[in-house]
Parts: C-alpha cells; structure tokens; sequence
C-alpha cells in the first residue's frame, strides 16, 4: 500500500506548556498533513479524516526537536481509507549545552502513534489504482 513521509523540526512559536513543551495536537496536525498527501496521491482528492481509532502520545516533543512523521494506507475500501500514523524524533534540542544546541539521536525516539479512517466521496475518487 501506498506510504508518505514527513520531517519537521517543531519550532517555538509550537510550544503550548512550561518546559518547551509542545501539545499533541500538533502531531495530530502532522497526522493530518500525511493523510491529505497519501489521498492525493490514492485518489486525487484531499477527501476528509472522518476519525481516529486509537492515538498514543508515548513521548514529550518540545521546540528544537526534529520529528519524522509517517504514515500509510492500510486498508482501501468503496469510499473509506484505513491509516496507520508514527511520529519519531530524530533529533532533540540541547538547550541544557546551550540555546541553540541539538542532540542527532542514535536510535529515533517514538512519540506517538495512531490509526483512522479518511473518506473521499465516489464522485470525487478521480484515480483508479
């Protein structure tokens, strides 16, 4: 199946919480932006997110960091397409070293997870693979 990749490093005007601290919405968001290029490239329509089954957060993300998002169609049916998400960061801000430090990591760090289900309306489905 189909499968799209992201990078992003989170920047400070993300942060929402005391200690750099970015709310998980904004992976969501990230979720979100894989899911509308993988219908583009399935269907050639952005079609819709009509819900998320299961969303894991499993580590803190903070402003510095850079995350690779990824996400891929599982499941292909009339209308509706099943999606898995992973989100892991790459590399870390350092800002115990000095404000402007970063860390590469040796192993990426996942910090969240999720599946759901997108729909693209049959009139709308311009491709047919």
């Amino acid at each position: 199946m189909q499968s799209s990749k992201l990078r992003v490093r989170i920047s400070h005007k993300d942060v929402h919480y005391g200690g750099q601290l970015v709310c998980g919405s904004k992976v969501l968001e990230f979720f979100g932006d894989i899911a509308t290029e993988l219908l583009i490239q399935h269907d050639g329509d952005e079609g819709l997110f009509r819900a998320y089954d299961k969303v894991e957060f499993l580590a803190p993300v903070r402003a510095g960091d850079y995350l690779e998002i990824e996400g891929k169609i599982t499941q292909v049916g009339n209308t509706s397409r099943k999606m898995e998400f992973t989100a892991k960061k790459v590399i870390e801000a350092a800002p115990q070293i000095s404000p402007s430090a970063a860390v590469v990591l040796k192993e990426p760090v996942l910090v969240a997870t999720a599946s759901g289900t997108c729909v693209v309306p049959k009139e709308l489905q311009r491709k047919k693979t």
